[in-house]
């Protein structure tokens, strides 16, 4: 996977329509309840030292596919949350977001210089497994403050330090889900 910041205005703008979408923003808070991000607000965000934002694309590819992304970075402290999406959904459940959030964190935790990187999933979310392969350890959870269509979800709280950081193996995960995904075409199963 290639990660790469978001320099152009279609970058911002492509971005911010995966961040409209209800199916991404909803498992999403950028404080204040809000969930919903213009292109104007990401490229602000953006610009800012409490943000990393990174684009990921598949190999060979000019169209990204998902953003990554730490929130709240304090070079104090050396922390940051981590959140992600997928934009293009034709990629999900195939462990491409592993393997971006791996090299994502393995760049944060070396330019950032970060000690701990935290996260927080509403219960449910498929994205829960993805984090414990990732190494993240669940640290507690927020009752019932997350709203979806009205209804109340618990936070699930996630950490993971430096030292526990190992990236996952992109050449043999990657070159794996890619005997899958052609195997899954050739059967007409993808």
């Amino acid at each position: 996977m290639i990660l790469r910041p978001l320099v152009t205005a279609a970058d911002f703008e492509l971005a911010a329509g995966w961040l409209q979408r209800k199916e991404n923003h909803q498992w999403l808070d950028f404080g204040n309840g809000r969930q919903r991000i213009t292109s104007t607000l990401l490229r602000i965000m953006a610009q800012r030292d409490s943000h990393f934002m990174r684009l990921y694309f598949m190999p060979g590819e000019d169209t990204p596919i998902g953003i990554a992304a730490l929130n709240n970075i304090d070079r104090n402290m050396r922390t940051a949350t981590f959140w992600g999406v997928a934009g293009d959904k034709s990629f999900r459940y195939r462990g491409w977001g592993q393997v971006v959030a791996s090299r994502f964190l393995t760049l944060a935790f070396q330019e950032l210089g970060l000690h701990s990187v935290n996260t927080w999933i509403v219960e449910h979310n498929p994205s829960v497994r993805g984090a414990a392969r990732l190494g993240f350890r669940y640290v507690g959870r927020q009752r019932q403050c997350h709203f979806i269509d009205g209804k109340a979800y618990d936070r699930l709280l996630f950490d993971l330090l430096a030292s526990e950081h190992r990236e996952l193996d992109h050449l043999g995960r990657a070159a794996s889900l890619g005997r899958n995904l052609a195997a899954a075409l050739a059967n007409g199963t993808a």
